[in-house]
C-alpha cells in the first residue's frame, strides 16, 4: 500500500471516528465524511464500498491488526489486553458505534473481522486434515465459535461502559475459554 493510499484511508477513518461522535451513524453520508478528510466523493468510493466497509477497516486496522505480531509468538493473553486497550483508548467513538444496530451492525461487522482473524490463525496452525473424532470439528466453525465468543465479551465490555480494566477483560476471557463448560459450573 503506498503511503498516500494509506494517508486518505487514514484521514476517512479518522473523519467517520469524529462524525460518530456528534451525530448518528445512520445520518453521516459519504459527502460529510469526505468533506471532514477534505477530499472528494470519488477518492472515498476508490477505497470503500460504503461507511460500513470504512468502519470494518477502523476495526481492522486499530485493533485487529496490531495484534498480529504477538498472535503469531503465541502470546494470546497479550493480545487479548491489546485489543481491549486500544477499545478503551478510543472509548468515545466505540461506545457510539457500538450503538449501529441492523444491516450491517457494529456487532455484525466486528464479528466478521474477528473471524477472519482467527481463520487465518487457525489455518496457519492447522494440519489440515479433518478432526478424526469429530469431522463437523472444522477450522472455520471453531474460528466461527471464537468470534462470536469473543465478539460477545467485545460488545458487553464497551455496552457496560468499559468499567473493568482492560487486563482484568482478558484474564476473565482466558478464563473461561481456557476451562470447560463443565469446570465453570463446578467453579460457580
Amino acid at each position: 500500500m503506498t503511503e498516500e493510499k494509506k494517508d486518505v484511508e487514514q484521514a476517512l477513518a479518522q473523519s467517520l471516528k469524529e462524525l460518530v461522535q456528534k451525530m448518528p451513524f445512520e445520518k453521516i453520508t459519504i459527502k460529510k465524511i469526505t468533506d471532514g478528510a477534505g477530499v472528494i466523493r470519488v477518492t472515498f468510493y476508490n477505497h470503500f464500498q460504503d461507511k460500513y466497509d470504512l468502519l470494518a477497516y477502523i476495526v481492522q486496522k486499530e485493533i485487529l491488526e496490531p495484534v498480529g505480531i504477538l498472535l503469531g509468538n503465541n502470546m494470546y493473553k497479550e493480545a487479548l489486553t491489546l485489543i481491549f486497550t486500544n477499545l478503551k483508548k478510543d472509548s468515545a467513538f466505540y461506545e457510539k458505534a457500538v450503538r449501529i444496530e441492523g444491516q450491517n451492525s457494529f456487532e455484525e461487522i466486528t464479528e466478521e473481522c474477528i473471524y477472519k482473524l482467527l481463520l487465518e490463525l487457525f489455518s496457519t496452525r492447522s494440519s489440515g486434515k479433518p478432526h478424526t473424532k469429530h469431522p463437523w470439528l472444522t477450522i472455520d466453525s471453531l474460528a466461527r465459535y471464537y468470534a462470536r465468543s469473543m465478539n460477545y465479551v467485545v460488545i458487553y465490555w464497551i455496552k457496560s461502559g468499559m468499567t473493568v480494566s482492560p487486563e482484568e477483560v482478558a484474564n476473565i476471557y482466558e478464563y473461561v475459554v481456557t476451562r470447560s463448560l463443565w469446570d465453570v459450573l463446578e467453579e460457580l
